[in-house]
């Protein structure tokens, strides 16, 4: 029997946004893969700050979220050296210490800081670096995942569906690409087997035009400006008629 037309209309509509918030998330998952940082920190305000540090570790070094970012402890961190450590109970079952960048480190202090306080006002030890805060009954208590506000806020910032997992995809791009060896990469984000860590690493069209960049004048014949920089000159001037 055939539908009717109101009906066949509202199914229409719904495989229309469905397609079209495909569509939306896929841009999403690239831009963050690729290394694009302005989506990243639009979803980041709109975090409380203690999920902000949290994200931040995830983007920069590549951890993952529930099991080595939310259950580090204070005792983990050492500000004076700069440094987190990653206890055995990790996914990997090893132990590593990670040198933190100006901003992670400035970050991780102000949340040290923030723990101290909530310990002073329960007044019992918190060991947890990412603890429940509030006055609610789970208040200092190990947070285990927040999704929900995750969800919140990249609804917020227009950008649905971007998952805390491609931020171990971004770091990996991000490490290789400003030079870092790839046995130090793995080791900073804890990947054990060079096939996974492979995985991880995809290539952009951006990258192969770098290439080329770096390519040009090393080869006879060749100057030190490489062609890819002139072809948006050359389709601009054909727009023109220049």
């Amino acid at each position: 029997m055939r539908r009717p037309a109101k009906t066949r209309w509202r199914c229409a509509a719904r495989r229309s946004y469905s397609a079209a918030l495909r569509a939306r998330r896929m841009i999403v998952l690239r831009s963050v893969i690729f290394g694009e940082r302005a989506p990243f920190l639009t979803v980041r305000r709109r975090l409380p700050e203690d999920l902000q540090v949290a994200v931040t570790l995830a983007y920069t070094f590549g951890f993952r979220m529930q099991s080595e970012v939310l259950t580090l402890e204070r005792r983990h961190v050492d500000l004076e050296a700069g440094t987190v450590r990653l206890g055995a109970e990790t996914k990997t079952d090893e132990g590593r210490v990670i040198y933190l960048t100006p901003e992670c480190a400035r970050l991780v202090a102000a949340q040290v800081a923030r723990v101290e306080a909530l310990q002073r006002r329960l007044g019992r030890i918190v060991p947890w670096l990412f603890p429940h805060g509030g006055t609610g009954p789970r208040a200092g208590t190990r947070r285990k995942d927040f999704r929900k506000a995750w969800t919140t806020a990249c609804e917020a910032a227009g950008a649905p569906g971007m998952l805390r997992h491609d931020f171990r995809r971004t770091a990996v791009r991000n490490l290789v690409n400003v030079g870092v060896p790839e046995r130090v990469a793995m080791k900073i984000t804890g990947h054990k087997t060079r096939s996974v860590f492979d995985r991880y690493h995809i290539v952009s069209p951006g990258d192969l035009q770098e290439a080329a960049r770096k390519l040009a004048g090393t080869i006879p014949g060749t100057t030190a400006v490489s062609v890819i920089d002139a072809i948006p000159q050359l389709r601009e001037n054909q727009g023109t008629g220049g």
